[in-house]
């Protein structure tokens, strides 16, 4: 008896295909649930606070968005400096890229509450706000990058796929600087205000993305019984460990600089040192399993034997979960450092001075956090199970390239 072939003429396998869409509809549903939840009892009903405003959904929100910047960058790598290889994944590439937007927007429009106002936030700006900003680049990012997906599936539009990319390589850039630089202005945070924290989301949008992309190119592969070639493998560890290295660059020359100013130091004593559990996500989720590891596990030496194995699931996955790490820390270890009202005059009240917030995530939103990941989940199963986004490589032409390496 014959099986059933899909789009990209692979058996479709329909159970497994419908077993990740009901585990997927079931973590998204999850997410509906607590956002009726707080939208009928209140936020009362999550562990934010006066102090700590944005919680464990705007953790996953940020780092999706972040990352969905990233994500495009096989693509961007293909169109923008013509290398072939990548050429062929640039339609899973942006396609990962706009699931992975919808995601983190999906999370933001149900924590912030009055979803339903959301037309007016769409149609009204305040151009000296940077939240304005933001809101056009991410609408642009979709009709940009949809359009791009567009040209690249379509042989009649092939000759624009080049113009388009560079436009998308473009405004990607700039949608990320708008999104780091919403930290960088908070001149009243001690842990946000610095002119770094856009280029260093750049380099760490970078990590993420391409850590995603490839677990989710490794699980798509095997899903539909395909083999990656050694050579994609080696190139894409190979350039993650590069996008890893930057991004613990950049950690370390941002503290630096705030240790070289002295209003920093009681902030950087604090999150180094003293933090209690935000001190711990960092060195040990950030830095060691996030950082450190994985590029032990992308570069241990192995013999020709063992070439195969390249942990390209195993690094990418823990660069996935120190990026979270790294975003906790960023966001609510710079929300909970006390708040300086005045600074450089003394000022008392009765309303929590000098006290380190307390913040505990509640189930709630974890269930809204992880919603947001169970739409893009699901948006890229069904993506790829409709539209033909698996890249399918040339084995004769990966081994004549292996050769000259």
């Amino acid at each position: 008896m014959s099986q059933e072939l899909c789009i990209n003429q692979r058996p479709c396998r329909t159970n497994l295909f419908l077993t990740l869409l009901g585990l997927g509809g079931l973590v998204v549903l999850g997410g509906l649930y607590a956002f009726f939840t707080l939208e009928h009892h209140g936020h009362v009903l999550t562990g934010m606070n006066n102090q700590v405003v944005w919680g464990l959904p705007h953790v996953f929100a940020v780092f999706l968005i972040v990352a969905a910047s990233g994500a495009l960058n096989v693509a961007s790598i293909g169109s923008v400096f013509g290398k072939e290889v990548y050429k062929k994944r640039a339609p899973l590439s942006g396609m990962l890229a706009l699931a992975l937007l919808a995601g983190g927007l999906a999370i933001l429009v149900l924590d912030l509450g009055r979803p339903d106002r959301l037309i007016v936030a769409m149609t009204h700006y305040n151009f000296k706000s940077i939240f304005a900003w933001n809101m056009i680049f991410y609408n642009g990012f979709f009709a940009i990058v949809g359009l791009y997906l567009i040209t690249l599936m379509d042989r009649k539009l092939k000759s624009w796929s080049k113009p388009v990319g560079y436009t998308a390589f473009f405004w990607r850039l700039g949608l990320t600087t708008a999104t780091g630089s919403i930290f960088g202005f908070l001149v009243a945070r001690a842990g946000y205000n610095s002119a770094l924290m856009a280029p260093m989301f750049i380099i760490m949008s970078f990590a993420y993305g391409l850590a995603i992309f490839m677990v989710v190119q490794s699980a798509m592969f095997r899903w539909n019984e395909m083999r990656l070639d050694e050579t994609i493998r080696r190139r894409l560890k190979n350039l993650l460990a590069v996008f890893v290295g930057a991004s613990l660059y950049f950690t370390v020359v941002f503290h630096l600089t705030n240790l070289y100013f002295a209003k920093q130091w009681a902030f950087e004593r604090w999150i180094l040192l003293e933090g209690g559990t935000y001190t711990t996500v960092f060195w040990v989720g950030q830095v060691f399993l996030g950082g450190i590891v994985p590029l032990v596990l992308l570069f241990i030496p192995r013999s020709r034997d063992a070439q195969a194995m390249c942990f390209c699931f195993l690094a990418p996955l823990l660069v996935i979960l120190g990026g979270m790490a790294q975003m906790y820390v960023t966001i609510v270890g710079g929300q909970a450092f006390p708040l300086q009202m005045f600074p450089g005059h003394e000022v008392s009240s009765t309303f929590f001075d000098g006290v380190v917030a307390d913040y505990t995530p509640s189930i709630y939103e974890w269930l809204l956090g992880l919603g947001g990941v169970g739409i893009t989940f699901i948006l890229t199963v069904v993506a790829v199970r409709v539209f033909k986004f698996l890249p399918e490589d040339d084995f004769q032409t990966m081994t004549g390239r292996r050769s000259t390496d």
